[in-house]
């Protein structure tokens, strides 16, 4: 995915507009702009991923015949590990917006409905190596987003009903995480073949995701926070500011987006 970082390069930029704009953001109280908002803040704290994180890091332990005993250096590689990786998505996030708002948006395409389009626009208006890097790009976060989509989908239902989960099972010892598996991935692939725009179905997906984050974040400070439950692991103070800023940006964004949807 570090091609992302080239891409934006390839064509001639305003570097004064960009700093201008990346530390002086134009708002609007608009349905449109929340709503895109909120789809930002979705796919950055998504709740798929709190399901993902938690049931992956179980099982890499018991797959290393360690002991399901926490401590504070598991504690600080797996601070590390969501660190690095939030930051640098953080970093992916924002340079395909930079290439989508100073090149396809520039160059008179405001209308995307696959990543192909997107890839295809990129040609005349940034030369063959831009296509090319995005197209690289869009199949390494395809091969990532995958697996951890149809993967955090089936944790969660198998979770839910109490079945049988874990990638580290074979097929026989867990029919049911596979089949939802299975049927995710089936269901994502036909939606090129039955009209719906996959670009759209991500944007609403994300807004889904940007409304019910705010109650899952709720219920996991309240239980981070819960000294019968974590014992001395508690969240620390900078951890409850930072959790309770998240909860808070995201629950107006996410009000604000349902009010306007209400009034318009």
């Amino acid at each position: 995915m570090l091609v992302y970082f080239i891409v934006p390069f390839l064509y001639e930029q305003d570097f004064k507009e960009i700093l201008k704009s990346t530390f002086i953001p134009t708002i609007k109280f608009d349905k449109n702009f929340l709503a895109i908002l909120v789809g930002i803040l979705g796919t950055t704290i998504s709740p798929y991923l709190f399901f993902w994180q938690a049931s992956v890091e179980v099982e890499e332990m018991k797959n290393n015949k360690k002991q399901l005993v926490v401590n504070k250096k598991i504690i600080s590689d797996m601070r590390q590990d969501v660190d690095f990786g939030m930051t640098f998505s953080g970093f992916v996030m924002y340079f395909i917006i930079l290439t989508t708002g100073t090149v396809l948006f520039k160059g008179g395409i405001h209308q995307i409905d696959t990543v192909e389009q997107a890839a295809m626009a990129l040609k005349p208006l940034a030369g063959n190596l831009a296509y090319l890097l995005f197209a690289i790009g869009v199949i390494g976060t395809g091969l990532i987003a995958i697996p951890v989509l149809s993967g955090a989908l089936s944790y969660i239902f198998t979770e839910t009903f109490g079945w049988e989960q874990g990638l580290d099972k074979k097929f026989h010892e867990a029919k049911g995480f596979y089949v939802i598996i299975a049927i995710s991935l089936i269901l994502g692939l036909s939606l090129n073949y039955v009209g719906i725009s996959p670009i759209k179905a991500l944007i609403y997906t994300a807004i889904l995701y940007g409304i019910t984050a705010p109650v899952l974040i709720a219920i996991i400070l309240h239980i981070s926070n819960n000294k019968k439950i974590m014992g001395e692991y508690v969240n620390s103070r900078i951890t409850n500011i930072l959790g309770f800023a998240a909860l808070i940006i995201m629950t107006i964004a996410a009000g604000l987006l349902i009010y306007f949807q209400i009034v318009s």
